[in-house]
């Protein structure tokens, strides 16, 4: 299942709408931003069935805190516009996505919402660093040039720990699979 063809709540279809006008000319993975939102949104669709508008619509705006108008009260927007539940998830991920950047990081364990479009956000971001890695020629000196995403990575291990059974299986799966297939690449031997 896909965003593309699950039913269009009028929620979702606003969401997009803003995310497509927020994201113009940002950049996610080397990508559009707009496509790093539609699929998270779609890797949610595609692991809960019958997800709730809201988070769809959390999901596609997720990165809405760094891409919206600065001068937008961007709360009172979310809640107003949408709902307090996509307020709050976006925030919640804001928040985690800073403590990604500290010695710190959280995981979302006990907010099963923000954990779901947590861990479809890392399933597309950890895909595109491989496919990014893949596609530099080198993968050894991608991830040399990137300590502190390999130093991220026992921390995305305990992640996966931790949502196991609280997130759907399968996303779960496809999470800590990304994750090997990322771990594997960033320890791979350099050769001389």
């Amino acid at each position: 299942m896909s965003l593309r063809t699950v039913p269009r709540d009028p929620m979702v279809a606003l969401a997009l709408r803003d995310a497509r006008r927020w994201c113009v000319g940002q950049i996610i993975d080397d990508r559009p931003a707009i496509a790093h939102a539609v699929r998270v949104a779609d890797t949610i669709a595609r692991h809960v069935e019958q997800p709730a508008p809201v988070l769809l619509a959390a999901a596609l705006l997720h990165d809405s805190p760094e891409f919206a108008p600065p001068d937008l009260d961007l709360d009172a927007y979310l809640t107003s516009t949408y709902d307090a539940e996509v307020t709050r998830i976006v925030r919640a991920l804001q928040v985690e996505h800073l403590a990604l950047d500290t010695d710190h990081p959280i995981i979302p364990a006990g907010d099963i919402p923000v954990l779901v479009a947590s861990t479809a956000d890392k399933i597309v971001a950890l895909g595109s660093l491989l496919r990014r890695a893949r596609n530099s020629g080198d993968v050894c000196a991608f991830f040399a040039a990137r300590p502190a995403l390999v130093a991220l990575l026992p921390h995305f291990d305990e992640f996966g720990r931790q949502s196991t059974g609280l997130a759907p299986p399968s996303m779960t799966a496809d999470f800590l699979t990304a994750l090997r297939h990322l771990e594997h690449a960033a320890s791979a031997p350099t050769v001389a």
